[in-house]
């Protein structure tokens, strides 16, 4: 829907002249974004120049299309990256549909349901396409199932596995019939290979392993798996207990692929082994876990792998696709691949063989006191380029922003242990800055291969984590065992409402679960699951019946015992973390320094930060006159050969242009909700366009919305 010097010398220079002066036309003519995040190696680049820093205060909506499948309470969100195909772009919705526009209007061709009316839950962030001149398919994963959809006209492709479907669950190399795997990026095609990473569980509870697995884009048959948990005789078995690959899940690709066609190579960043915040059942370092790895195209096999989190304890993945680039260092042009983490890293490696382009230490980092646990005594710190994050909290970092607050935060620290990153969460509370969603997050790195200047924005709002006995040996009432089962296994999903209490579950999702469901129905869903909510087929009836307790707010004082109940979990892991709660001041802003979010520029040669500046700002604090303070961000940045870099992400809801060469603020402008996506950018008919998703939600203080904006210049202004 649409709101809108001889002669024969000579000859040759100018037959080269006019062939460049046309291929350059045609570019600026129709320019298309067909991969998520703009090319296969994930650069966020656009060579369009039509909008530039001298005219892009003109910038102006072209149209706006409005879903209709935004949900308010619990807050949908929209963090898709869309394609842009021969003139058509395809999105996805808030409700997981997807959906054929008019790249030039905005006026929708056709859509796609695969829910049959309900509504779909969860995250998506975009889609992949394939095409063999005749025919365009695309790629989309709805709940545990891969689907393959006609382009021309939006219906499922019967060929294709099971009339149009391929069950993630199936193919892993173990049963996990019972377990979450979706996807919530999108694979990337290699000749007539479907590439995929995967979700999976990340809580106490059996999660399936993340294994990375090819797909014939057209008969939907496994043609290849990779284990990211090594199987018996695989490289790095070695590196867990001796039963992991049969019972540890996690070291999933979530974040995307990428892909170096002229090498048929396949880059992916892999997350960390579930459960999250104990390994006392996978002692080891954990490969490949928390790891870059370079798998052969083809095969699945392995190239080269660096790890930069060793034995995660802290959930500190690597949340996005390796950015291929190209460097000068040292005298000489390299092909590299840039890493951005959550902790605030950003590892610059070798394409050809994954050796680090500047110099990584293992530093001694703090030692787990959890009984069972053996943390890694020494992680991976690049020494270039310096972190863009920040990794310390200490009373020297308390906020500033009043007195009250400072003495506030300072009370609170006298009980919470604090220090640099990596402190291994335990049974005193502690401040994690970066926090468990980063430092960088899933919008990564954009990369300009004029300047070398990568792009990665940046979260430095502090939350605290603790860990409890997973089976407490004192009696407790079925619904503080449902807060309980609910803080060590829900919350790393639905959050908590007061970082405070940790047996609040997090109104963002659940608060109106009582009046929306039967305590039968919230049981059964416990049992089957639900589009990306897992199922829980593996928890007691006391188990379900405490969950439903405590999300019902049951007063019944009858105690029970928990060690008495053989928690599902409990005999492997021991703690379970009483959730990743936001810490903030008596008027709910950050307790650490100013400012909370950026957005930097690295230079990839030298290895330095070559700006940072605030990225968004809190309306209330900017009322009262200050600067841009920085929010918590999320979605990525997009930079273009016009001399910016788009950006949505904080929390202001606003639409961000900055100078590239010096950060400057240009322009933004304010949205409806907030731009939790990452823009991109193409042409058609000679015009440029810039669009957005501006779905809201991701946070339980920031409101839903349903559009996607597509901003360009009025005609005049170019």
């Amino acid at each position: 829907m649409k709101t809108r010097f001889d002669s024969s010398k000579n000859t040759l220079f100018q037959w080269g002249f006019v062939l460049f002066a046309s291929l350059e036309a045609l570019t600026a003519q129709n320019s298309e974004w067909p991969v998520y995040g703009g090319d296969l190696g994930a650069r966020k680049y656009s060579p369009l120049k039509q909008i530039n820093s001298t005219n892009v205060t003109k910038l102006t909506p072209a149209w706006i299309y409005r879903c209709d499948d935004m949900q308010e309470r619990p807050a949908s969100t929209i963090e898709c990256n869309p394609l842009v195909v021969d003139g058509k772009m395809y999105l996805t919705t808030p409700g997981l549909k997807v959906v054929c526009l008019e790249g030039a209007t905005g006026k929708e061709i056709w859509r796609h349901d695969p829910w049959n009316g309900e509504r779909g839950r969860g995250v998506n962030r975009g889609l992949a396409t394939w095409s063999d001149g005749k025919e365009r398919r695309l790629f989309f994963v709805a709940g545990m199932f891969l689907e393959a959809i006609d382009a021309k006209r939006g219906k499922l492709i019967s060929t294709f596995g099971h009339e149009g479907k391929v069950d993630l669950r199936d193919l892993l190399d173990r049963d996990v019939y019972y377990l979450t795997v979706t996807a919530t990026s999108p694979g990337v095609v290699y000749k007539n290979l479907l590439i995929m990473g995967s979700v999976v569980g990340e809580g106490p509870n059996p999660a399936a392993p993340g294994h990375i697995r090819a797909f014939d884009v057209r008969t939907g048959k496994r043609k290849w798996i990779f284990h990211t948990i090594p199987h018996p005789g695989e490289f790095g078995y070695e590196t867990w207990s001796s039963n992991s690959w049969k019972t540890v899940g996690g070291a999933n690709s979530w974040g995307g692929l990428t892909l170096d066609v002229k090498r048929g190579m396949v880059f992916a960043g892999t997350g960390s082994a579930s459960y999250d915040h104990f390994g006392g059942n996978r002692i080891g370092q954990n490969l490949f876990a928390n790891c870059v790895l370079a798998l052969k195209a083809d095969t699945g096999e392995r190239v080269w792998h660096f790890q930069t989190v060793h034995h995660d304890l802290w959930d500190y993945d690597l949340p996005c696709q390796p950015t291929l680039v190209r460097v000068d260092h040292e005298g000489r042009k390299i092909d590299a691949v840039a890493q951005s983490m959550k902790v605030g890293h950003l590892f610059v490696l070798d394409r050809e063989t994954g050796k680090p382009l500047f110099p990584v230490e293992e530093r001694p980092v703090p030692k787990s006191d959890i009984p069972g646990e053996e943390s890694w005594p020494t992680q991976p710190f690049p020494t270039k380029p310096p972190a863009f994050a920040r990794q310390r909290f200490t009373i020297n970092e308390v906020t500033d922003l009043s007195p009250e607050a400072r003495h506030y935060v300072l009370e609170k620290l006298k009980t919470m242990r604090t220090g640099d990153v990596f402190i291994p969460p335990g049974r005193i509370p502690s401040v994690a800055l970066p926090q468990f969603n980063g430092g960088g997050e899933w919008g990564g790195v954009a990369f300009d291969p004029e300047t070398r200047l990568a792009y990665v924005n940046a979260s430095n709002e502090a939350e605290w984590i603790s860990l409890v006995p997973s089976s407490p040996k004192e009696e407790m009432t079925k619904t503080e065992l449902g807060g309980l089962i609910f803080g060590g296994i829900c919350s790393s999903c639905h959050g908590f409402e007061n970082p405070n209490n940790p047996a609040a579950p997090s109104f963002a999702s659940l608060r109106t679960v009582k009046e929306r469901l039967t305590r039968e129905q919230v049981k059964e869903l416990l049992k089957t699951g639900r589009n990306q909510m897992p199922s829980f087929a593996t928890f007691s009836e006391m188990e379900r019946s405490a969950v439903v307790a405590f999300l019902f707010e049951d007063k019944a004082t009858e105690k029970i015992r928990p060690r008495d109940l053989q928690l599902s979990w409990a005999e492997e892991i021991p703690v379970v973390m009483t959730g990743h709660h936001d810490f903030r001041d008596p008027d709910g802003f950050p307790v650490n320094h100013r400012p909370w979010g950026t957005l930097n520029a690295i230079d990839l040669d030298k290895g330095e930060i070559r700006w940072q500046t605030p990225l968004g700002t809190y309306p209330a604090l900017e009322k009262r006159g200050l600067p841009a303070t920085g929010t918590f961000n999320i979605g990525g940045p997009l930079v273009t050969a016009g001399g910016l870099v788009f950006i949505g992400a904080a929390m202001d809801e606003r639409f961000h242009a900055f100078d590239k060469a010096t950060g400057k603020l240009l322009w933004e402008f304010q949205m409806e909700a907030g731009g939790y996506a990452t823009p991109a950018s193409y042409s058609i008919d000679g015009k440029q366009y810039i669009v957005i998703a501006a779905g809201g939600g991701g946070k339980p203080e920031t409101k839903a919305g349903n559009a996607y904006y597509c901003f360009s210049l009025p005609e005049r202004a170019f």
